[in-house]
């Protein structure tokens, strides 16, 4: 489906749910926040186990920081500090794509080589956990998106607002890094309209099975693949 057709279909999707108000209900206000303190807890011993030898390679590479703080936009367009695990060189410049989006390649050079393994392997993530344990973030929920784009977000895609920010989500989930700006904003406006637990349970079998495949991890490769497709086709 060419990007356009899929914008539109997106649209559409949105428009036929956003009346449901499901972020409104039982299980987004209090079951879910249950539940992602109780697992988080239960795997945080684990997560400062790995953290410590992704701390030592991180440091060995480069010398620089373990951690990455990011400015982020949370629900009702509260500002917070994300924290990721460092995968970029110290003071590397900040490349985007024409919608704004963040540039992402196999062979961008910005990366370290201990940076590009914990990022097709959703390694740098970990350390949200005390996101969420803060009650900044949500385990599952739309993309955090940043502070600089805060005044670009159109009527319909301001309802991603509605709820939490995830570590994975329904676009990280199914698409990852392949879709437009727009389209990722839609997908998460409509999450929050739909959000439940059986939801949630499908997405979260779908990001391990993501992230053990390495699915759609580099934007920018995905969209020259796409635009190489099309130029064949048309031919």
């Amino acid at each position: 489906m060419r990007k356009r057709d899929h914008v539109a279909s997106v649209e559409v999707l949105y428009e036929q749910s956003k009346h449901k108000r499901n972020h409104r209900g039982f299980y987004q206000i209090v079951l879910k926040r249950f539940i992602d303190l109780l697992l988080c807890i239960a795997v945080l011993p684990l997560i400062l186990l790995i953290t410590i030898p992704i701390a030592i390679a991180i440091k060995v590479e480069d010398g620089g920081p373990v951690f990455y703080r990011s400015r982020r936009l949370g629900k009702g367009f509260k500002e917070f500090n994300m924290l990721k695990f460092r995968s970029m060189r110290v003071n590397a410049p900040d490349l985007r794509n024409d919608d704004g989006s963040t540039y992402n390649s196999q062979s961008d050079s910005r990366v370290t080589r201990v940076g590009r393994f914990i990022r097709e392997t959703s390694l740098d993530e970990l350390p949200q956990c005390f996101n969420v344990l803060l009650g900044h973030m949500s385990i599952l929920g739309p993309r955090a998106g940043d502070v600089e784009s805060k005044d670009t977000y159109e009527e319909d895609e301001k309802d991603k607002m509605l709820v939490r920010p995830g570590i994975s989500g329904y676009t990280q989930a199914y698409y990852r890094n392949n879709l437009g700006v727009r389209e990722k904003r839609l997908y998460d406006a409509w999450y929050a309209h739909n959000v439940s637990l059986w939801l949630d349970i499908r997405i979260l079998f779908k990001t391990a099975a993501t992230v053990l495949k390495r699915e759609n991890v580099y934007t920018n490769d995905e969209n020259a693949k796409e635009e190489k497709a099309e130029e064949k086709i048309s031919l």
